[in-house]
This record gives C-alpha cells, structure tokens and sequence, in this order.
C-alpha cells in the first residue's frame, strides 16, 4: 500500500524526532531476519536504553537531509534497520555484532556519529569499546587511586602521633602501677 504525503511527512517527523536525540545510528542489513529475531534485539536495546528502527530509506535520508546529516548510498540499497544509540554507543554496537556472530545474516553497514559516516570496519570498531559503566568506573578508579594515597600520607603523621602518645600513657600508667 503507497503512502500519501501526509502519512511521508509524518513518517519523516518522526524519523527526525528520534534521530535528534541519538549520539550516533549503527547500520545494519536485516533481510534474512525473522520478526522473532528482529523483536528480540528491539527488546535488547531498549533494555539498555537505547533504540531500534527498521526504515524506510528514502524518507530516512530526507529525514537525515533535513537535520543536515547524510544517509550513505550503499545504505539505500536494500533492507535498513538502525540502532539509536541513546545512552550507550558500545552497547549498540556489542548486541549489533552479537546478532551478527549468531545469525550470520545481520552484516553492520556502518555507523553515523554526529554527523560522520563512518564505514563497516570503523563501525565495528566500535565494539571494542568498553561500555559507559566500564568507562565511568574506569573514571572514578582513577580519580579514587591518588585520594586514596593523600589520604595515607595525610593519615601517616597523625597515626605516628597517636602511637606516640599511647606509648607515653602506657608508659605513666605502668609507672603509676609499680609506684
């Protein structure tokens, strides 16, 4: 069933609407799939917070067009699905190549970051990053390493004191005692 204007603009508004908030899109081919399989990486991803969309690629690249963004032409040949990547580039890109390995009909096509078009081997690339958590630990680790060693060298004197001052009491009280 064609769409009319009305339903194309529509459709595109909507395109516009989720691509704006995305960090970046993750291309991918989905012909093979099954609704099962399709369903079940929509779910994937939105656990994580991020998003799935299979397009329609001219009103995507229209969409894409009016946001000043570029769908590459090797992605309007064929079946187009995208991974919005919301919250977590890696984690897209992980469960894209996850469904990969498994399927062995989900090839990645590439990825738009911003307003980049990167290629499918800088996409994949994309999977040997490690996760937001991973990373915002990674963070507070090395933030918390030279607090840590402040904290035992501020700690050192004051310890040494106190050692010293218990040893004087135990020394009066022992002195006390046989007095």
């Amino acid at each position: 069933m064609a769409l009319n204007k009305e339903q194309k603009e529509k459709i595109i508004a909507e395109y516009i609407e989720k691509f704006s908030k995305t960090q970046a899109m993750i291309m991918a081919n989905y012909t093979g799939m099954t609704v099962a399989q399709l369903t079940a990486l929509r779910g994937q991803l939105r656990e994580s917070g991020n998003g799935f969309v299979v397009i329609k690629n001219t009103l995507a690249r229209i969409a894409l067009e009016r946001m000043g963004r570029k769908l590459p032409e090797h992605a309007l040949a064929g079946t187009l699905a995208l991974g919005l990547c919301y919250k977590d580039i890696a984690a897209v890109a992980k469960t894209f190549n996850s469904v990969a390995l498994d399927t062995k009909i989900f090839p990645l096509m590439g990825a738009i970051l911003g307003n980049q078009v990167v290629d499918a081997e800088r996409a994949k690339a994309l999977v040997s990053l490690p996760t937001r958590e991973t990373l915002i630990g990674q963070v507070v680790g090395a933030i918390q390493s030279p607090l840590s060693g402040l904290v035992g060298v501020l700690n050192g004197p004051l310890q040494g004191l106190i050692n010293v001052l218990q040893a004087r009491a135990d020394q009066l009280k022992s002195a006390e005692q046989s007095a």
